[in-house]
This record gives structure tokens, sequence and C-alpha cells, in this order.
């Protein structure tokens, strides 16, 4: 490799690192200076503070002559912070339940670092998108942006340190899949993520190997994290010249770094555990039956929040309700309620069962099941159009 080309690749990677740590900090910037003057009003009177996305528009203007480093950034981000932030004051005023809060000041520490623009992003080539501000950037997936209308883009960093473009398009409608006649009931469960009517079982994600992973760097991060701020109070009390800061001690930034590329690969493979077997329902059944569960109130069992959480039983269901939009099939959610109590032959309700049971035999008509498809059965009886119990039908 051409050592002069290799050092200029890297002057130009750190030019263009810089400039994107200076748009995210812009964008709070704004944030920080609209917010405080719209505090400012409201204390005043009390009254609607929010100005509106397009009266914040022109405040833009004076910010940026004050503030010439506003200038290095794309305008339409800057109108995005302030249509979040519009939004946001909306939210406050129209709440009647009190759970949201007023807008809060974005901190430097603590704020996912992204941004997210209007402007018009162009393909260059095959391998080319032209970002505005930041010039062309090289990728590989410009031939699925043919014939697409580019509404959005957000470019933020991750913990692991990669940077990402998401973009928001128009599209044109995906083919329906080919009808099979073929109805199922679904019953979520921890060990098997799904279980059909039908018998079959699909288990859930196993992360344990990343969770593993994750501890260790936690456990090097913690104590790394704790010697550096050990020795920044020694130089602090001997009165050192020029102390060290926490950022100088790069050893725990490495192993925050490592921890988070653990636990990235692991929601990037449960991720596309879960697209491939929603799609693959998808593709075989008309009509999907479904719990209406309420995930986040079952979380708030401490001995099942790690393993629901793990399952993914919330992204699972989101993704369903989606494809089965998309490609012209059926998704019913019902009631949970008693579903794992009737027997799906003779209809008989023999009371609650622990957790720990997962087979039992019907005292009325003597018939044996399985827990978790007797479950299954039952949801798919109560999606029929004599069921009772409908909450939701997505077509």
């Amino acid at each position: 490799m051409n050592l002069r080309n290799h050092s200029s690749l890297h002057k130009l990677f750190y030019s263009l690192q810089n400039q994107l740590e200076q748009m995210f900090g812009n964008d709070r910037f704004v944030w920080n200076q609209m917010l405080a003057m719209m505090n400012e009003r409201y204390q005043n009177n009390k009254a609607l503070p929010f100005l509106g996305k397009f009266k914040l528009k022109y405040l833009l203007k004076p910010l940026k002559k004050e503030y010439p480093f506003l200038k290095n950034s794309d305008s339409s981000s800057l109108q995005v912070v302030n249509e979040f932030l519009t939004q946001s004051w909306k939210n406050f005023f129209q709440d009647k339940t009190g759970q949201i809060g007023k807008p809060r000041f974005h901190s430097r520490k603590y704020l996912k670092k992204s941004y997210t623009g209007k402007s018009i992003i162009k393909t260059a080539g095959k391998r080319y998108l032209k970002i505005p501000k930041l010039g062309y950037v090289k990728t590989s997936k410009t031939g699925v942006l043919q014939n697409t209308k580019i509404k959005r883009y957000t470019v933020l960093l991750e913990p692991t340190g990669k940077y990402y473009l998401s973009l928001q398009v128009e599209i044109s409608e995906p083919e329906k899949y080919s009808l099979t006649g073929k109805r199922v009931g679904i019953d979520v469960g921890v060990a098997d993520l799904a279980i059909l009517s039908n018998g079959l079982k699909y288990p859930s994600f196993n992360s344990s190997y990343f969770e593993k992973k994750a501890k260790v760097w936690q456990r090097k991060y913690a104590r790394r994290r704790y010697l550096a701020k050990l020795l920044v109070l020694q130089d602090r009390n001997k009165k050192v010249l020029c102390p060290r800061s926490l950022e100088s001690f790069t050893n725990w930034q490495k192993a925050q770094k490592s921890k988070a590329k653990c636990q990235a690969k692991a929601a990037n493979q449960r991720r596309d555990y879960l697209h491939k077997l929603t799609t693959h329902l998808v593709k075989q059944y008309d009509v999907i039956a479904i719990e209406d569960l309420k995930t986040k109130n079952l979380q708030k069992n401490h001995h099942l929040a790690k393993s629901i959480a793990n399952a993914s039983w919330r992204m699972f269901r989101q993704m369903l309700e989606y494809k089965c939009e998309w490609y012209g099939k059926k998704l019913i959610a019902v009631d949970p309620k008693n579903t794992s109590r009737i027997c799906s032959k003779c209809g008989y309700n023999s009371g609650a069962k622990p957790l720990e049971i997962r087979e039992w035999t019907c005292s009325k008509c003597q018939t044996k099941h399985d827990r978790d498809i007797n479950a299954a059965v039952n949801i798919l009886h109560k999606a029929t159009p004599t069921g009772q119990g409908l909450a939701m039908v997505t077509s």
C-alpha cells in the first residue's frame, strides 16, 4: 500500500469525523437556544410558548449571523430540530395524564449523536452518495435507491464508534404473496418464541454467548474507569501543573466500545432471525392469530422480564403487523384471557396452572395437552368469526 495515500485517507477520515461532530453539536446548540427562549416565554405568561416550525425557521437567520459556525450544518437539519422541539411542546400541552414533561435541554455527554436533514441526496455512479456538507460518501447500497424518492436522511454515531446513514424513501407497493388458504394461531413463549396451533415450534434467539462477552467487557470497563478517576483525583490533590483529564485515558473507552460491539452484534442477529421467521410465517399462512399481550405490564415481573426482552415479543408482533399489511395477509390479535386454561377440544376451563406445568390432562374429556400448543389452538378459535374477544384486525 502506498503510505502517502494511506496517510491522506487518515486525514480525510479525521476531517470528516470532526465535521460530523460539529454538525451533531450544532443541532444540540440550536435545540438548547430555542428551548431557553421558549422556557422564558412559558415562565412569563404560562401560555403556549412554542411559535411553530415556520416561525422558528425565521429565527434561524439571526442565530446564524450571531453564531457563524452554524453555517457548517445542513440548513434543513436545523429546521428539523425546530420541528422536533415544536412537537415536544405540543405533546406536553396535549397530555392529560401528566406523564409527559416539558422538553429538556440536551446534554453533550448523554445525548445520542445524530442529525436529520431533508435536503436532496443524489446517487453518483454505482457506489457513491452525495450528502449535503459532507460530499461524496462511498456505499454499496445505491442499487436499491433506483426509482425511489429520498424524503429524509439521518446520520448517527453508534456506541460502537461506527457511523450509519439511515434513509426514509418513498417506494412502490411490494408485490402481494400468493394465497395459501391456511390459518394459524401463534402463542409466544420464552424458551420457544412462537408455538403454532399445528404443533410447530420455533425457538427464541439464544444470546447467551454475547451476553457473557458483554459482561466481561463491562467489568473491564468499570475497573479501568475507576482507576482512571483515581489517577485524576491524585493529580488534583498533588496540584500537578498539567493534570490529566478523564478523557486522556483511552483504555476504559476501548472497553466500552468492545462491550457495545457485543451488544450490537447480538441485536443485529436477533433482528435478522425475527425478520426471517416473520417473513416465513407470512408466506405460509393467510390468517395469523396472536394474543394481544401488553409487553410492558408483563416485564414488571422481575423473574421473566429479561427472558421476555430477549425473546423480543414486541418486535416480533410489529414485524408481523407491517408484513401482513404489505403482502396482503391478515393479522388478528385476540384477548389472551384463559387461553392456557381452556381445553381446546371440549372447552372446559380447568383453572390457573403454574408456569412449571407444561403438559396437562383435561379432567372432563381426558385429552392430554401440551400447554403452549393448546393455547395456540384456543387463540385460533378466538380469531374465528364466531369467536369472542376480537381486539384488532390488520389487513
